[in-house]
């Protein structure tokens, strides 16, 4: 159209802001794919064919219908809810997302929460590929090429039932952990790696026939609560069970747990999400 409205292919290419062969180049493969010339050219003159002005109504109706389609497009992401994709690695952490997710929603926040609970590294891969936009991590397990924020620090606990013989504890040192019995244990990425290496120790004292697996943190959980073993977590205060028991371990230094997203100029919306979640867990875990 526009070598159709100017009868020159420099005119054209300089208002498309292309080269004159990549205009020439252009024009060609049209005709090669319909099969007809659109063009008379000479060394003085640009004139279109019969079957070139034929062509121009269609290809006008052509680009109407595409100026259309876009506008009505960008209308419709306009009115839609934002996607905001949340990776978690267990159920304790989705349940950190519950109070700022209702406060979007009193709000009237566009927003439309889509979340993703794998406790297995391919969390990081949909973090990668944009499927989620943010993820809840360890910062010593942050993804690679990752932003860290961290939301607040975790202290190390063991867990056990209240008749686990540990139960009596106020607190535990590593050495106390010796012939305690059957310990319940994850690896990671469920875990993070520090908290798997002193598990790692724990099992060296008490030997590998006193472990059981887990592939998620609620078989842990379960296991611990039933009085089948105890275990190693890290403690999130506003997620305790009632029925188990929190015994801290003053050895092992509190590791930052935090959002991971990717770098990038993110939406407003998504600032917000992450100023109130931050927001959200200092304000409980002070309370705590």
């Amino acid at each position: 159209m526009a070598v159709a409205n100017s009868l020159n292919f420099s005119r054209a290419a300089e208002h498309l802001r292309l080269t004159q062969p990549a205009v020439s180049h252009q024009i060609k493969s049209l005709e090669d794919e319909l099969g007809v010339k659109l063009f008379i050219r000479t060394s003085k003159s640009v004139r279109l064919t019969q079957e070139g002005h034929l062509y121009t109504q269609y290809a006008g109706d052509i680009l109407k219908l595409a100026g259309l389609s876009q506008a009505r497009l960008k209308e419709c992401r306009a009115s839609q809810p934002m996607r905001l994709g949340v990776g978690c690695r267990n159920v304790a952490q989705m349940q950190l997302l519950r109070r700022v997710l209702i406060r979007l929603r009193q709000e009237e926040a566009p927003v439309l929460p889509v979340l993703r609970l794998i406790p297995f590294d391919s969390l990081e891969n949909l973090l990668q590929e944009g499927d989620i936009q943010m993820m809840f991590a360890f910062q010593e397990a942050t993804p690679k090429n990752g932003v860290y924020r961290e939301l607040f620090r975790c202290p190390a606990v063991c867990l056990c039932a209240p008749d686990h013989p540990l139960a009596r504890y106020d607190r535990l040192e590593l050495s106390q952990l010796r012939g305690a019995g059957r310990i319940a244990v994850c690896r990671p990425p469920i875990c993070p790696p520090s908290l798997f290496a002193l598990q790692g120790q724990v099992l060296s004292f008490n030997g590998p026939g006193q472990a059981l697996f887990c592939e998620s943190q609620e078989e842990l959980l379960f296991l611990v609560e039933t009085g089948y073993a105890f275990g190693l977590m890290l403690d999130f205060p506003t997620l305790r069970r009632e029925s188990l028991r929190y015994i801290p371990l003053p050895e092992f230094p509190p590791l930052s747990f935090g959002a991971a997203y990717l770098p990038g100029d993110h939406s407003p919306l998504f600032r917000r999400f992450l100023s109130l979640l931050e927001e959200d867990l200092r304000q409980e875990t002070a309370k705590e």
